[in-house]
């Protein structure tokens, strides 16, 4: 099966770039000794989990369902935080955990003995209380961020409970804005940090990124690694499936309207809800901004959401009912984050192989959706 043979809608993955942003990171590590772990958040097809964990160290998940998917396909590491945890899910959350990372001093308290009794390292998440970025809905160092433990929160009697610390600030950055960071922590808790045994740097790091500063991060790494005797982690979620994958669509009908709507069957409510969220225009192949080329649209999807708009483009030709397009760097934040919405059908999801052909993982079905209600 080729692209163009493919049905629509689909995420289409990219299998070697997938393996080429996991060789950039295995690099890392190897000249470093950090240890990267996949943030499942942001990407969670299991079934390239074999090909992920031949490169890196494990996978860092979210909650209950993350941890038991990543113990079930991941080999490897598993680390697991959330803000709060239900009591009831702990009995199982303890048999996929190596590292369980609490939110507040009294979730520690309240969870961390059993966890240490039970062979787990535990880890405590600070929040340093510097913002490197715009955007509060992002920012987990925002004023009243309940995301963190802050100095005038910290008791230094936990650290008898406590292996590691971890910080959780970046989102989709270079390396200064580490840096910046790394050091605001240290002010405020690297005094703590000797005698434990590992320091989590989080996830939002860019690391695949044309561009992207490797060798200031290398250098923060090591000097951090070498300060305080800790071991260095990190866990990206975007860098691993970067510019790995598209969205297949397919033109439904055209609107006339100023600029005239093309209608897809793809919505940016439903496949790819942080184009409103954030908001963002994402890009797409073989197009250009308005008025760049001689033809306009406003490229929306079907639902009944006024709003459900993904952007306004330009293309050299008219667009046609039934004309394919391509959404480019779909492979992140899209399959762990849609819905049915109206009813709408969830996108298939595709593996494009190194030989370009493409095979379906997974068809969505009405059984999808009335399973959910």
């Amino acid at each position: 099966m080729t692209r163009q043979t493919l049905p629509t809608p689909t995420y289409l993955i990219s299998e070697p770039k997938i393996e080429e942003n996991c060789r950039i990171l295995r690099a890392v590590m190897d000249r470093t000794g950090c240890k990267i772990l996949l943030a499942q958040k942001a990407f969670s097809l299991y079934a390239l989990y074999p090909l992920i964990g031949q490169y890196l160290s494990g996978a860092a998940s979210s909650g209950l369902y993350e941890a038991r998917l990543a113990r079930e396909h991941f080999p490897g590491e598993s680390h697991v935080f959330s803000a709060a945890f239900r009591p009831d899910d702990f009995p199982e959350i303890y048999n996929y955990a190596d590292k369980l990372i609490f939110n507040s001093l009294a979730e520690l308290h309240r969870y961390g003995p059993d966890a240490r009794a039970r062979g787990i390292s535990v880890g405590l998440r600070i929040n340093p209380e510097h913002s490197t970025q715009d955007g509060a809905i992002y920012d987990p160092c925002a004023p009243g961020s309940r995301l963190g433990v802050r100095l005038d929160q910290f008791d230094p009697a936990c650290l008898s409970l406590l292996d590691g610390l971890h910080f959780h600030t970046l989102c989709e950055q270079d390396a200064e804005p580490l840096v910046e960071t790394v050091a605001a922590f240290e002010s405020k808790f690297g005094k703590w940090l000797h005698g434990l045994k590992w320091l989590n740097f989080g996830g939002g790091h860019h690391i695949t990124r044309p561009g992207y500063d490797i060798e200031a991060l290398e250098t923060v790494i090591r000097r951090v690694q070498g300060t305080y005797g800790v071991e260095v982690y990190l866990e990206p979620g975007e860098a691993i499936a970067l510019r790995a994958g598209w969205l297949e669509t397919t033109v439904l009908d055209i609107v006339t309207a100023t600029p005239n709507v093309a209608i897809l069957d793809s919505s940016a409510a439903c496949h790819m809800p942080d184009v409103l969220e954030m908001p963002y225009r994402p890009p797409l192949a073989n197009s250009g901004l308005p008025g760049e080329l001689p033809h306009t649209y406003r490229l929306a999807g079907p639902t009944c959401l006024a709003g459900d708009i993904i952007g306004d483009y330009s293309f050299a030709a008219p667009l046609q009912v039934g004309d394919r397009l391509s959404f480019e760097d779909m492979a992140i934040y899209t399959m762990v984050k849609n819905n049915t919405f109206n009813g709408m059908p969830l996108p298939s999801i595709a593996l494009e192989n190194a030989d370009g052909t493409c095979q379906i993982l997974r068809q969505f079905t009405y059984e999808d959706f009335k399973s959910r209600l």
